[in-house]
């Protein structure tokens, strides 16, 4: 993990704490602290913007200077990031896209999102020393800690992200494994971090990385053009049997990729970044109940809970939006729920589930 989070200096400022509590709120603590420095809080991460690049035509990378509060990261992992935009708190989930730093900073890469609220006020609105919120790290996809062989990354639009930070991981290392990185955009402009990775395979002969291309003729070297499929992996990536692979993307190149490295790679591991499609045979309305606010919907099925309930005007914890951070969990009493990713039934009486990535089924009766 990252050595941002300093527990020896913590534990004076924890008794403080414990001796000032009964006096004061974090509330008031956080309001009158923010006025001395803007990200001191009484225990909230909160992040600095201290500098801000472009990384493509329509993307900005972000550095952020964490407080004391935040928990670190590893490559690859994810963390909510929330602004206040015309006066309401806006959380959405990004990818780290540098691996952590001595200094304890942090940058993610932000692409412009037609329609997307956070992703356009960081993008075109955010100024350095904005102050914004931070949530703990998560995800799974993530590199061991020793080098266990090749391994190939395969990356889409945004999906480069979490995958440049293992990159960058990597490096730092002097890549320990071979390692072999095609990177899809659909057009050159859009391509992310593309001078940095071509200096990367110049100084480290066991880095290849090629840009594909689906909207655009290819330039000579190392860009090609088409879509992922078996001809182009095995033209590019090799054989795969000995590679562990790892994808990041839209749901349908993840999906794409999953077919293809599967049954033939080492090991496969991947996010998706979209919501999948509605399987066929889910129309049609069921109840939702809102026990404890006494509300009811008739909520469309094959479409996430979240998003269903989020049009009827509801404002509800979310984060990543993906069934990876847990920010939307809730309990359900009674019904069954259809998981968007696997098409997977659930139908126990008393259990958990995630909102983004859970449909009705049926009638349902919810902890909200």
């Amino acid at each position: 993990m990252n050595a941002a989070v300093r527990p020896a200096a913590a534990r004076p400022r924890s008794r403080l704490r414990r001796l000032v509590s009964p006096f004061v709120s974090p509330q008031v603590f956080d309001f009158w602290a923010s006025r001395l420095h803007p990200t001191w809080s009484w225990e909230r991460p909160l992040a600095r913007i201290v500098g801000c690049s472009e990384a493509s035509a329509d993307a900005v990378t972000l550095l952020l200077a964490p407080n004391r509060h935040w928990a670190g990261a590893v490559a690859g992992q994810h963390l909510l990031i929330g602004a206040r935009i015309d006066g309401a708190l806006v959380t959405r989930s990004y990818s780290l896209s540098d691996a952590p730093r001595a200094d304890g900073r942090i940058e993610i890469t932000v692409k412009a999102i037609e329609g997307g609220k956070l992703s356009g006020y960081l993008h075109s609105r955010a100024r350095i020393g904005d102050v914004l919120e931070l949530g703990p790290a998560f995800g799974e996809m993530t590199l061991p800690e020793r080098a266990d062989g090749a391994r190939v990354f395969l990356a889409a639009g945004s999906g480069i992200t979490p995958l440049m930070a293992m990159v960058r991981a990597q490096a730092a290392l002097a890549m320990p494994a071979p390692l072999t990185l095609l990177y899809w955009a659909r057009r050159r402009e859009e391509l992310c971090f593309a001078d940095e990775l071509r200096e990367l395979a110049a100084q480290h002969p066991n880095f290849r990385v090629r840009f594909l291309l689906t909207r655009q003729e290819p330039r000579a070297g190392d860009e090609d053009a088409g879509r992922i499929d078996a001809d182009l992996l095995a033209r590019h990536a090799g054989d795969l049997r000995e590679c562990a692979v790892f994808a990041c993307g839209p749901g349908g190149f993840v999906d794409s990729a999953r077919a293809l490295a599967e049954t033939g790679a080492r090991a496969f591991a991947s996010e998706a970044f979209t919501p999948p499609p509605r399987a066929a045979g889910d129309e049609g309305h069921a109840e939702v109940v809102l026990a404890r606010s006494g509300r009811s919907f008739q909520l469309p099925r094959g479409e996430s809970l979240l998003t269903a309930l989020e049009a009827q005007g509801l404002k509800l914890p979310s984060g990543c939006r993906m069934g990876l951070c847990n920010t939307c969990a809730c309990g359900k009493s009674a019904g069954a729920t259809r998981h968007l990713h696997t098409g997977e039934l659930h139908a126990e009486p008393a259990s958990a589930l995630r909102l983004c990535v859970s449909a009705p089924a049926g009638d349902l009766v919810l902890d909200l």
